[in-house]
């Protein structure tokens, strides 16, 4: 037994329509590592819980699955906004959207979400979860910070990059780059005390940061 398959069956089950979705996307979809997968949703569930946001953004949909997590730790009369700029994602994420269990708690966005938030008005964001091209990191950051409420919540995806952000050899590779620059950014703030930040080793690591004002 591995490691992963000891910790998957000492936690919570996952939820039955996720276990659907997830199986899903491994059958239909390119790339299906992308979804979050079981631990990871049900640590992005137990912090939803915990911080209990009323308006979260999400960059980067796929099939949906860290999306219908948030929601399914989420009050009732909180709403997520994920953003997918893919158009070809669209027939297979949004009817397990709309069809599942938090259908009212989450709006599909297609679109370059760069283009798109600036134009919604939205109140002060309380959480925000990036997993989308890693090139762009850093320019996600910089739009939502000013959108979101003191003391909120960011989430970041894949910051370890399949540990190349520590091997010479993806030194020229430019989403690891790109990946480097975003951790060492967040770093210099946490210095200065803007922000808390953590990464986590889980998956392809997954960075928490709080906002301190």
């Amino acid at each position: 037994m591995t490691l992963e398959d000891y910790i998957l069956e000492h936690i919570s089950p996952e939820h039955p329509y996720l276990y659907r979705l997830y199986r899903a996307t491994n059958i239909h979809l390119l790339r299906p590592r992308m979804a979050s997968g079981h631990q990871q949703g049900l640590l992005l569930k137990m912090l939803c819980q915990m911080i209990r946001p009323k308006t979260v953004v999400e960059i980067g949909t796929f099939s949906g699955y860290s999306a219908m997590a948030m929601a399914s730790g989420m009050e009732r009369d909180g709403h997520i906004y994920t953003f997918e700029i893919n158009d070809e994602q669209e027939d297979f994420t949004r009817p397990w959207i709309e069809n599942s269990p938090w259908a009212d708690q989450i709006s599909m966005i297609i679109g370059n979400v760069s283009e798109l938030l600036p134009t919604m008005q939205l109140p002060p964001l309380d959480l925000v979860f990036i997993d989308a091209n890693k090139r762009d990191y850093i320019a996600y950051y910089r739009l939502l910070r000013p959108m979101m409420r003191p003391g909120g919540w960011m989430m970041a995806d894949n910051t370890l990059w399949d540990g190349h952000v520590t091997d010479p050899a993806y030194d020229r590779d430019a989403q690891t780059i790109a990946i480097r620059d975003f951790n060492r950014m967040l770093a210099e703030e946490a210095a200065r005390g803007d922000i808390d930040v953590n990464i986590l080793d889980l998956r392809d690591g997954l960075t928490l940061i709080h906002i301190q004002g």
